[in-house]
């Protein structure tokens, strides 16, 4: 490849298509017959989390990244109208690879998006030719104890006094935290992300939604050996590019990848939870020489 070509970047499009009647929106760069990565960001964020990302890589990939239903610019469809399981978004998530010419695709995922991508993997591990994970867990200590008390206990036992941490952690104060947390410098962060995510976390009907969703996030940790699993008969290419200072998804999942494929590449990285915000060129470097060596041309999305 000349550098002239490897220097190009292709503008982002804002586009949207239509998955069992709600409106999916999504970022798309890159050429359209280049191999395919398919990005899934994690709570309480959306699309606009990989807004860095996406230009450093659409030189070389077609590049794809959905709003999850009840996210970002996507249907947010009330709890009495839409089942908010992961199960559901990952059936979701696979149509709208259909819907948007996908065959098959290097996957990116991040925090939520991992037990979406994972489950998609799990379904069609044929259309999965690698795998990203920014801090996106599949094992049990990957799990951060004090973050994660809360959580459990909310999933143990659902009522209004287990579920007043879990509205803390979608206020401003908590989302905040998720971004600024374990970053050496936060005078390098831009306030705009977690503003943006707090604005979209406190619209009506987000309460039922996310809290939907925290109490399903049992079955994911339910399915983390059906995941590894996977990992160990596909031999899946597996680069985890982590915040090492993440107290939410910890540096020992990350590690825990090699237990169950050995050949995997872990960097852990010196920021958080949100680790583009501070190290976007490094990840985006990180994922074109693994993808280059593990994806190859030979791999094209329909067009």
């Amino acid at each position: 490849m000349s550098s002239a070509h490897r220097n190009r970047t292709h503008r982002t499009h804002y586009r949207s298509t239509t998955v069992r009647g709600h409106e999916i929106a999504y970022r798309e760069a890159g050429p359209a017959d280049a191999p395919a990565l398919l990005l899934l960001h994690g709570f309480p964020t959306s699309s606009h989390m990989f807004r860095d990302l996406i230009p450093l890589l659409s030189h070389r990939y077609r590049v794809i990244a959905p709003d999850h239903i009840g996210f970002g610019r996507s249907a947010a469809p009330v709890a009495d109208e839409f089942t908010y399981t992961f199960a559901e978004l990952a059936e979701v998530t696979a149509e709208f690879a259909d819907a948007v010419g996908l065959d098959r695709f290097a996957l990116y995922v991040q925090d939520y998006g991992a037990p979406i991508g994972l489950r998609l993997a799990l379904a069609h591990p044929e259309r999965i030719t690698a795998i990203v994970t920014q801090n996106g867990n599949a094992y049990e200590e990957g799990l951060g104890a004090e973050a994660w008390a809360p959580v459990l206990a909310y999933i143990a036992d659902p009522n209004e006094k287990t579920a007043a941490p879990i509205r803390e952690i979608r206020s401003l104060e908590g989302i905040t935290w998720q971004y600024t947390h374990g970053v050496p410098d936060p005078s390098l962060l831009n306030p705009d992300a977690w503003h943006h995510d707090a604005a979209l976390m406190a619209r009506e009907g987000q309460d039922a939604i996310q809290l939907a969703l925290i109490g399903d996030y049992g079955a994911n940790i339910g399915l983390y050996p059906a995941f590894q699993e996977y990992f160990r008969t596909s031999r899946v290419p597996l680069l985890a590019a982590w915040g090492a200072h993440d107290e939410i998804f910890v540096p020992h999942g990350a590690l825990a990848f090699l237990r169950d494929l050995p050949e995997a590449e872990v960097h852990l990285l010196p920021t958080g939870h949100f680790a583009l915000e501070t190290h976007a060129t490094q990840i985006a470097g990180l994922i074109d020489d693994f993808l280059a060596r593990h994806q190859g041309p030979r791999v094209r999305s329909r067009s």
